[in-house]
């Protein structure tokens, strides 16, 4: 603790001023009756390849939205709230969809029925979807509708050294937010079809749950994979953790190689046979980020410019919250990766690893069980106990943020959030489970659509002015004359953009050879 406090005292105001933060914010499209929308991604919204803050994610039903770069939470969470009024004006108008506002997703059709995101016939159009397919036949796409809201932010004057360190104290403390922010503990039967897993039925309303759980989507359910499951990757440096990803991404697998490049008729069923198609592949809970230039490789871009900001991954959707995140939740993000960046945070190791990933499964399924104990360096404790150890070394952190800002706002998040851990059925993932029960007959499905309902009529009842509406609609004309023009513009096949764009020559080269050939 001495030394946080003597890391966050010697923290110019200046530097603090500089934090950064955006959001990306994914959300199924659905039908009034709780059934996914399998229609074409809105033309009002434009291009989802070109468009600056509306796009698709895994599936053409799956809305992402996405803010600039901010210098303070409550101008992010306008620009967000922005680009929610304009998406469901345009839904409005066009039928009657809405964003789903769960993570777990609307009822679904079978799984070759999900619609893939379409992004044109350019060749890094035709690509991403491919890379689609590919995720299909490796993971099923049903996995793949899962939404989440991902929070990137940056400190100016933090080095690679001084991100990874953040990254591994926050893979260590992950668990706090899963228990604090996971609202997800319920599912459609739907989402498990033909599926082993471990949830039990909630009445009779064809919903499955954990009874303390907090998360499914970040739980066995979720983004999980057999073959990434055999990646222990090391965040001590850029370096091996870029080493590692390198060998995914040039490593052949058996299971990809017998899908193959392309099926009997000629069309594509992935980008690569080797373990990651590419890097986005790679899930988990945070990752280091670079901005990168047009046809870059993200690997490359960390290994020549280093890394820029970190991308928080583990946030569920919170459905009481019309844009699915709220002030208070930032601010307390705000406050814990600061202290992820200043603790201490010694190298991890194989065996810490393999803690990280229990626990991680544990508090997803299990996190709100009473006495529930983690594994921490060999030893056990329980997840109260340390997550009360964690937010009380929060307190300094906030109120000096408050002091910079003015207020009161990062210390009552961190108050709010110590009370929500000793009472736990005030945690979202209680009150969703307290809602399917009581108001919702033990129907997800009902309690979700009820929700989606509420939150497109909050939306849609506020103020919209007409420049608003001007300049939305001139961003997705340019979007599509953006999209067209990259169209015009190719000029490779798409096989031979494809080869080149995987080959291990785009990766980068490790910083030692790269002095090498200095």
């Amino acid at each position: 603790m001495d030394s946080l406090l003597h890391r966050l005292y010697a923290l110019d105001n200046e530097r603090l001023r500089g934090m950064k933060r955006g959001l990306e914010k994914e959300s199924l499209r659905a039908q009034p009756d709780g059934k996914l929308a399998l229609t074409p991604h809105p033309a009002a919204l434009g291009s989802a390849l070109t468009h600056p803050h509306i796009t698709t994610d895994y599936s053409e039903s799956q809305l992402e939205l996405i803010t600039g770069v901010h210098s303070s939470v409550e101008a992010c969470l306008d620009e967000l709230t922005e680009v929610h009024q304009f998406t469901v004006r345009s839904l409005k108008a066009a039928g009657d969809e809405m964003m789903w506002a769960s993570s777990m997703p609307c009822g679904l059709p079978t799984d070759e029925t999900i619609p893939l995101g379409r992004y044109g016939s350019s060749n890094v159009g035709r690509a991403k979807s491919v890379y689609r397919m590919g995720l299909g036949h490796r993971y099923g796409r049903r996995m793949q509708t899962i939404s989440g809201i991902h929070y990137n932010w940056s400190l100016p004057g933090v080095d690679n050294d001084g991100y990874f360190a953040l990254i591994r104290n926050f893979r260590r403390h992950a668990f706090l937010l899963l228990t604090l922010f996971g609202a997800s503990p319920a599912v459609c039967s739907s989402f498990v079809e033909g599926r082993r897993h471990e949830l039990q039925s909630l009445g009779n309303g064809g919903s499955l749950y954990m009874p303390h759980g907090t998360s499914l989507r970040m739980g066995r359910l979720g983004y999980q994979s057999d073959a990434q499951s055999t990646l222990a990757v090391s965040y001590n440096g850029l370096e091996g953790y870029a080493a590692s990803l390198h060998d995914a991404l040039t490593r052949p697998w058996p299971a990809y190689e017998a899908v193959g490049i392309k099926n009997p008729g000629g069309d594509y069923n992935q980008l690569a046979t080797t373990l990651l198609q590419i890097e986005n592949e790679f899930y988990g809970t945070i990752r280091p980020k670079r901005v990168i230039f047009p046809g870059e490789r993200p690997l490359h871009a960390l290994r020549e410019r280093g890394v820029e900001y970190i991308e928080v991954r583990l946030m569920d959707l919170n459905p009481f919250e019309p844009i699915g995140i709220g002030a208070d939740t930032l601010r307390f993000l705000d406050v814990f990766l600061l202290h992820c960046l200043l603790s201490d945070s010694p190298p991890d190791t194989p065996e810490e690893i393999r803690e990280l990933a229990h626990n991680q499964h544990l508090t997803a399924a299990r996190g709100r069980e009473p006495g529930l104990s983690l594994q921490r360096n060999g030893q056990s404790v329980t997840l109260q106990q340390w997550g009360l150890e964690l937010i009380d070394q929060l307190t300094p952190l906030a109120e000096r943020l408050d002091l910079l800002h003015g207020g009161q706002a990062h210390a009552e998040a961190v108050t709010q959030s110590r009370a929500a851990l000793l009472a736990p059925d005030n945690l979202p993932s209680a009150q969703v489970l307290q809602a399917v029960r009581h108001r919702h007959g033990d129907s997800f499905v009902a309690f979700a659509r009820a929700q989606s309902a509420d939150m497109h009529a909050r939306l849609l009842a506020l103020n919209w002015t007409t420049e608003q509406h001007a300049r939305y609609e001139a961003m997705s004309v340019r979007s599509l004359n953006d999209q067209r023009a990259i169209e015009a513009a190719d000029a490779l096949p798409f096989d031979v953009y494809r080869q080149e764009y995987v080959s291990a020559q785009r990766l980068g080269q490790p910083q030692g050879e790269r002095l090498a050939q200095v």
